[in-house]
């Protein structure tokens, strides 16, 4: 467990540990070809991750995690859309304050809750902004069509022909 965590971070399921880190282990043991990764207790297994834990000086919060990588991605969900852009900014400063990394699940869930209301947030200020007028102008263009059924909209989102 402690190499498969220096190598990738996390703790994996058995059988997902990386052959590399199989290997490294049974010739520094003196282990036996074919010799698999395996735990005969689930409590043998959380007592070694509490040992790699100490070892490599991470704590298990997984409600702190989740409550420190909730706002770098609200702060840079006004600037950044893409999610993978708000997970690579939560998870350095969950890793900055020492703490274990939550599943890839979890930062995902969590960008596309916050992006989804820092949006709204951002939509609702601007129909705030905007006058009466401006709005049914607006309302009009996804209303009015032209001649082949085609939205004022639509015809707005064309791309520009290139230049002759």
């Amino acid at each position: 467990m402690l190499k498969s965590y220096q190598r990738m971070g996390c703790f994996p399921a058995l059988e997902d540990v990386p052959e590399q880190v199989v290997e490294f282990v049974r010739r520094a043991a003196e282990l036996p070809e074919g010799t698999l990764p395996v735990y005969p207790a689930e409590r043998t297994a959380k007592h070694h991750r509490g040992l790699v834990r100490k070892r490599v000086g991470v704590a298990y919060d997984q409600a702190e995690a989740r409550r420190i990588a909730k706002q770098p991605i609200r702060k840079e969900a006004v600037a950044k859309n893409r999610p993978a852009d708000l997970i690579h900014i939560a998870l350095e400063k969950v890793v900055e304050v020492g703490l274990e990394l939550p599943g890839f699940s979890t930062f995902d869930k969590l960008a596309s809750k916050i992006r989804t209301e820092v949006n709204a947030a951002i939509c609702l200020g601007i129909h705030d902004s905007m006058s009466p007028l401006r709005r049914s102008e607006l309302l009009r263009l996804l209303e009015e069509r032209d001649v082949d059924g085609t939205t004022l909209f639509k015809r707005l989102k064309k791309p520009a022909k290139g230049p002759s």
